[in-house]
């Protein structure tokens, strides 16, 4: 393998890397929106009794 193949390599790895974090992210995100919007109907539920 030359330079050229390795530089390719590492770009991809790169590139994959921060594909994978953006949808950890995004995901984690989805369940903090979730668990606030849980939240939001408990503290709802409470002031309606």
């Amino acid at each position: 393998m030359d330079a050229a193949h390795y530089l390719l390599a590492a770009n991809a790895a790169v590139w994959i890397g921060l594909g994978g974090y953006i949808v950890f992210l995004a995901r984690r995100q989805a369940m903090m929106e979730q668990r606030l919007q849980h939240l939001e109907a408990l503290d709802n539920e409470q002031y309606d009794s």
